[in-house]
């Protein structure tokens, strides 16, 4: 399969399609490692012109003012774009970010399920009453922060835009969105889903530059009233540290190093099936992947001969070329994340772990490397402590329990978690001291835009998905009138 990717792509700010301030930024396809095409890269006035947009917006209160239902409307039609453009949007998402062109197709139908799902939560934030006595009359409303600026990662541009904006024009928020420099290109549609919508200009702005500049300039912005961020833990810290100056509250999401234990009784079958999705999806450039495997010695060997059996069992080449979902994978986002990947996974070997498959570059034109298992794994390890963010099982070994568990929780993150057995009562067990956001049984990535997601420790702090993270996009004010 083809697509026609046009040459050039602008930012959009208050309504209208701009050049950028500091040039044009290249964009490569990951699966030949060629240049596909240039996109507009903004700088730090190009941040301030679309803040200001943003602000003026909010102040006008064409968002907010609204009733709760039509502004949920629009939202839910920015959803029905993406899925009636669906197969416009979703090869451009696979050329540019390198993913097979059904995980691409997915990530569209995820991105619409977001607006679908925070269009229909627009009448449901409620304030309540607060009884004081026969003198008074006490109320609680919930009112958007204003301008909510966004720096999006680069392993799911366009499912992660979605999470954030729905949620904060749901709330009568305007958006400031400072996209990938990697894959900045589909985020273009949420411009068209919003003008589609009928949102007023200035209620989304989409930019695309370099972090140094742009995401520094956005974080630092006086006029932002909340930020969020998902990516890597300095990053994080940089931001959160901007943020702070300008009291400004953050929701960060900052990756893992998550564990699935898998108990001897456990439904192998499964647990196989489980691994394809939970470290071989995405190239494994997921935050939440299944990154360590914490298997019982009594089930350990069985367990690596058949995730050895399933990763040699990949077809990986370009993403446009892997229409139908299976036992196939796409390139890495970039050659420098292909290499650091290689990298550790060679660190790896050198301080013990075996490569019982894959750890290495593949020869052939883009950035794909095999999908890797390493055994002999040991908890003090950088590779079993640090996110590689690729397509590699790190498979450790416990006798007890309470081992498993302080294997599972020794890193410093706390993302997910999962458990692997048909005993349910070792399973709550389980789930109750994991060091994590969110725990899933005998299913990893269980749940869905309806469930809370967030993590413990260095993944970062506020939540996303569900209707918990509606609470993050709002701030309550109370209201107490002394009745005659």
């Amino acid at each position: 399969m083809t697509a026609d990717v046009k040459s050039y792509w602008q930012n959009y700010i208050d309504g209208k399609f701009v050049d950028g301030g500091a040039g044009r930024i290249a964009v490569d396809d990951p699966g030949t490692g060629e240049r596909l095409a240039e996109h507009a890269c903004a700088d730090a006035g190009d941040i301030d012109r679309a803040v200001t947009a943003a602000k003026r917006c909010h102040q006008n209160g064409s968002l907010f003012d609204m009733r709760p239902v039509e502004r949920g409307r629009m939202v839910k039609k920015m959803g029905d774009y993406l899925l009636a453009n669906i197969d416009e949007i979703a090869p451009i998402l696979t050329l540019e970010s390198g993913k097979t062109l059904w995980e691409a197709r997915k990530e569209v139908e995820g991105a619409a399920r977001y607006f679908e799902y925070y269009g229909n939560q627009a009448e449901t934030l409620e304030g309540r009453s607060i009884p004081l006595g026969a003198g008074y009359f006490d109320f609680t409303t919930y009112e958007p922060y204003g301008v909510s600026a966004q720096i999006i990662p680069w392993n799911f541009p366009l499912e992660m835009t979605a999470r954030g904006i729905s949620v904060a024009l749901t709330t009568g928020n305007a958006c400031v969105i400072k996209t990938p420099e990697l894959d900045p290109l589909s985020n273009y549609f949420f411009a068209k889903a919003g003008e589609y919508a009928g949102f007023p200009d200035g209620a989304i702005n989409i930019l695309c530059g370099e972090g140094a500049v742009a995401g520094a300039a956005l974080s630092a912005h006086p006029d932002v009233n909340q930020i969020v961020f998902t990516g890597s833990v300095p990053t994080g810290i940089a931001i959160a540290s901007a943020v702070a100056k300008n009291v400004v509250p953050c929701v960060l999401e900052l990756g893992g190093k998550s564990a699935a234990i898998v108990h001897a009784d456990a439904d192998l079958d499964n647990f196989i099936s489980n691994v394809r999705w939970g470290i071989y999806f995405n190239a494994g450039q997921v935050c939440s992947a299944m990154s360590r495997a914490i298997v019982h010695e009594s089930i350990h060997d069985e367990v690596v001969e058949r995730v050895v059996g399933l990763a040699k069992s990949m077809s990986v080449g370009p993403g446009i070329e892997r229409t139908e979902a299976g036992p196939n994978m796409g390139a890495m986002v970039s050659e420098k994340q292909r290499d650091r990947a290689a990298a550790m996974c060679g660190e790896a070997e050198r301080v013990g772990a075996v490569t019982a498959t894959g750890g290495r570059k593949m020869n052939q034109p883009g950035y794909f490397l095999e999908p890797t298992v390493l055994t002999n794994v040991t908890p003090d390890m950088a590779v079993a402590n640090e996110e590689v963010f690729g397509p590699v099982l790190s498979v450790l070994k416990f006798t007890s329990d309470d081992e498993a568990v302080s294997i599972a929780n020794g890193t410093p993150y706390g993302l997910v978690g999962g458990v692997f057995t048909k005993d349910i009562d070792r399973a709550t067990h389980a789930a109750k001291r994991f060091r994590a956001g969110q725990v899933f049984v005998n299913e990893w990535f269980a749940g869905g835009v309806e469930t809370p997601f967030g993590g413990y420790g260095k993944s970062g702090y506020g939540r996303e998905k569900g209707r918990e993270a509606l609470l993050n996009y709002v701030q309550t004010k109370n209201i107490a009138i002394k009745l005659r």
